[in-house]
């Protein structure tokens, strides 16, 4: 396993709505996650998404313990 903490691991796709919930709840346990919205980027740049409306969160390999019950609880509480 690689000692690189800037790896990243994707945790959640959904909608734009639900993963900024997910990532105020990340922050609240000082974890600040990386969103990805290929939507928006290809608004910007002029070019076509297959994630219609589904936005990615992403944390650093070295968080995602901390980072997985958090995800769990969002997930059952949202029923996803």
């Amino acid at each position: 396993m690689s000692d690189n903490t800037e790896e990243t691991v994707r945790i959640y796709t959904g909608s734009d709505i639900l993963a900024e919930a997910l990532v105020g709840r990340l922050e609240d346990v000082n974890i600040t996650p990386i969103l990805r919205d290929d939507e928006q980027s290809g608004v910007m740049f002029g070019s076509g998404s297959k994630f219609d409306d589904q936005v990615r969160v992403f944390v650093r390999k070295d968080e995602l313990a901390l980072a997985q019950p958090v995800v769990d609880a969002f997930l059952k509480e949202i029923e996803e």
